[in-house]
């Protein structure tokens, strides 16, 4: 039963590492940009939870109806201002942009903040669980992970359902033809930047509510994140809900073992898999 314990809540942490990932997946599968500043927008989104909680009294939850709506604005803005002029044939070029990013968000939080570690605490629904079985679920991160399916259902939808869906696929296919088809490429490119923020605010407010963060955390949860789609497959959202579910087990399963076995054990499976499937177990091709 103990081990069937420590499996439930690696499936569960699994529900926060596939909201690092999906940005990244979106990022990737629309307009072939790989951020490496995408760990250090997260911690960005909990500093600015951190910000609503002490100075307008909101709790971390409620927080996320100030902080989603302009993480998704900055996310246009910066699309549209900076990364479209680094977009082309040659993948260097956002590649050196968004780690000059990721060095500029750490500096400015140092800044502000200090290297001090922060936590925003959510009272009694952090200890609160529900009874399953013999087992004991916490509620906080059974909110995660149905959080991590709703965003990832909602996005299929949107992909598959929607005219703006549409749009997203035929860029993301050819991006000339979707030009000459009268599409926008550099406003669809900018709505795509803008919902990976929105995915990233969310997790990064339950990531701080979760665990302490600090200025520097970012790289970790990049790649976390990068585990998390690589496992899964490139442009597969359900298969970075598994590769996400996949990593936090394999790591639940590393501390069972030894707790130093925690992030190695992440990092196993996650070159097995690599070298056993190199496209990942569900690549959008075979989708």
């Amino acid at each position: 039963m103990e081990w069937l314990n420590t499996l439930l809540q690696g499936m569960l942490l699994g529900g926060l590492y596939a909201m690092f990932a999906v940005g990244l997946s979106l990022m990737f599968g629309i307009m072939r940009l790989v951020n490496i500043a995408h760990g250090d927008f997260i911690v960005l989104a909990s500093y600015l939870a951190l910000l609503v909680v002490n100075h307008l009294g909101f709790s971390p939850l409620a927080s996320l109806l100030i902080v989603v709506p302009l993480m998704f604005c900055f996310g246009y803005l910066l699309q549209r201002l900076l990364l479209n002029r680094t977009l082309g044939t040659d993948i260097l070029p956002p590649l050196l942009v968004t780690f000059g990013l990721s060095i500029i968000v750490q500096n400015v939080l140092l800044e502000f903040f200090s290297a001090d570690s922060q936590k925003l605490a959510q009272g009694d629904l952090e200890v609160a669980s529900v009874g399953m079985g013999s087992l004991s679920v916490g509620v906080m991160p059974l909110i995660v992970f149905c959080s991590a399916l709703l965003i990832i259902g909602g996005l299929q939808l949107l992909f598959y359902k929607t005219s703006l869906g549409r749009a997203f696929r035929a860029t993301s296919d050819d991006q000339h033809t979707a030009r000459l088809m009268g599409i926008n490429n550099a406003h669809i490119f900018g709505l795509a930047m803008a919902l990976a923020m929105a995915v990233v605010s969310i997790a990064g407010v339950f990531l701080a509510i979760r665990t302490s963060f600090d200025p520097t955390v970012g790289p970790a949860r990049l790649l976390y994140g990068f585990e998390a789609v690589i496992i899964g497959g490139l442009g597969s959202l359900w298969g970075t809900l598994a590769g996400g579910v996949i990593l936090g087990v394999a790591q639940t399963l590393g501390a069972k073992i030894d707790p130093g076995w925690q992030i190695l054990a992440g990092h196993l499976v996650f070159l097995l898999i690599l070298v056993v499937r190199p496209r990942g177990l569900f690549p959008r091709s075979v989708d």
